[in-house]
């Protein structure tokens, strides 16, 4: 009968130093894989808003709206789109248009972010004017 109080004893003592090992690491894994998420996102974005951007009679707004309209919809918050150059209607066939997308990452975290504290992940794609 003691022997089976000693084994209950080592189960618990094992789950106790066990259990918060494997909650963090499920918790990383998870915020790993959110961050991921997020920069594959923000390539996406500025690739087509590079893709409207250098077809003619493109303009800022037109890049703006596809940046917006897919990273809205893949719930990304807070990012900030910005151009080379800044007017897309002055690429020139042959000139390089760039498309940088960027968001921070704590409004975008499942978990409050805390691994990824204070950083902004920024994707930029870079195409030739047609």
């Amino acid at each position: 009968m003691q022997n089976r109080h000693h084994r209950r004893g080592a189960a618990v003592i094992e789950l106790a130093v066990c259990l918060p090992l494997l909650v963090l690491i499920a918790l990383a894994t998870t915020e790993a894989c959110a961050m991921v998420y997020l920069k594959q996102s923000l390539k996406i974005a500025a690739y087509e808003g590079a893709r409207v951007g250098i077809v003619d009679g493109a303009d800022s707004s037109n890049v703006e709206a596809q940046c917006g309209q897919i990273l809205a919809t893949r719930n990304i918050q807070g990012f900030n789109i910005s151009m080379t150059p800044s007017n897309p209607s002055i690429v020139a066939d042959g000139d390089f248009f760039a498309v940088t997308v960027s968001a921070p990452c704590v409004p975008n975290s499942l978990i409050g972010g805390w691994f990824y504290q204070g950083r902004v992940f920024a994707e930029t794609v870079q195409m030739v004017g047609e």
